[in-house]
């Protein structure tokens, strides 16, 4: 699953404050995240949120030209 920092994600469960998407801020082994509803930052497993991930919402500037630099 090609989950990138600054994503967005949406999920199958929500979190204990009621929010479903959270903010992406560094991804690899663990991805360390921000729930947009309440603002708590956590750690997980990739192996444990991947299967909690409903869809993956990516700017659409950063995925047009990656390297592009203002």
């Amino acid at each position: 699953m090609d989950v990138r920092p600054a994503d967005i994600l949406t999920m199958k469960k929500p979190h204990p404050c009621g929010a479903r998407t959270m903010y992406v801020i560094r991804a690899g082994m663990d991805f360390k995240l921000r729930c947009t509803g309440c603002g708590r930052e956590f750690m997980v497993p990739r192996n444990k949120i991947e299967r909690y991930i409903k869809q993956i919402t990516r700017n659409i500037s950063e995925t047009e030209n990656p390297h592009h630099q203002t």
